[in-house]
């Protein structure tokens, strides 16, 4: 893939766009708000933090979950900066109790649930295959992956106002291999699968569920994946980049926004044309 400098990117890609007001008065939990920590000296956005500060740009109060405190509140301090307002909300979401709390203080700090945003992930191991993979590790990344989805699904839905809208983030690596780690690519198929059934059940309320499926983005997590599997970074996108977290980040806005007021359970493929176009 080429190496396409930032400032050649429209604004969009690069965060630098102004907000339109599409999500003007909304409330939204955004879970894995915060971007993992690293030693990069010029490190991306994570799609996470990308999403909330969007969100809140876009005019959205936003509350900030996420594992680790400092990474919630440096993205709210990143929104606070942007003239937005929100939150922050510190939880565990391998336990039910803690989700359920974090959706309950959620709602009561913003007054209210319209969007949901469940970012929150992992890839534990180094493209091990079915051998390499311990159980302990296909447990947590289930618990991490898809049960803590499930677990923020079930206490959100009925604190959602008629009419939300709930985003989930799976990857192209729920619909075809190549991670090298099976529970990830299992769990991100089967986010797909609990969006739509999510869709079903808020449809007589008009509640909306959506995923957003990233191709290869230039974030953190990103940048990890490709130290661990080089052939990553080499891989032949069509349109010749990796994606940012901004691209991701608007992507979940529309589906948050009243733009798609007639879309549920699908699924938004981000790729760059990586998923049909080879």
């Amino acid at each position: 893939m080429a190496d396409i400098p930032a400032r050649d990117l429209p604004p969009e890609a690069r965060g630098a766009a102004p907000g339109r007001a599409r999500l003007q008065g909304r409330r939204v939990l955004v879970v894995g708000a915060g971007t993992r920590r690293t030693d990069d000296p010029d490190p991306p956005i994570g799609n996470g933090r990308a999403i909330a500060v969007l969100a809140a740009r876009e005019g959205a109060a936003v509350a900030c979950a996420d594992v680790d405190e400092a990474a919630a509140r440096d993205t709210l301090e990143r929104i606070r900066e942007a003239g937005g307002r929100g939150g922050v909300v510190v939880a565990d979401v391998r336990d039910a109790g803690a989700c359920e709390r974090m959706v309950g203080l959620a709602a009561e700090t913003l007054g209210g649930l319209d969007g949901l945003v469940l970012n929150v992930g992992t890839a534990i191991g180094r493209t091990r295959g079915l051998a390499g993979t311990e159980a302990a590790d296909w447990d947590e990344t289930c618990a991490i992956n898809l049960r803590s989805h499930f677990l923020v699904a079930r206490a959100a839905m009925p604190r959602l106002a008629a009419g939300a809208a709930m985003v989930f983030m799976s990857s192209v690596a729920g619909r075809r291999p190549g991670s090298g780690l099976p529970a990830y690519d299992a769990t991100k198929a089967a986010i797909e699968a609990l969006c739509r059934h999510c869709a079903q059940e808020g449809a007589r309320r008009g509640v909306r569920a959506n995923a957003v499926v990233p191709g290869l983005i230039d974030t953190p997590i990103g940048r990890d994946a490709s130290r661990g599997r080089p052939s990553r970074a080499t891989t032949p996108v069509p349109l010749g980049r990796q994606g940012t977290g901004w691209e991701i980040a608007y992507a979940a806005v529309f589906l948050l926004s009243d733009e798609a007021s007639y879309i549920t359970g699908q699924s938004l493929v981000v790729d760059g044309g990586l998923s049909n176009l080879q």
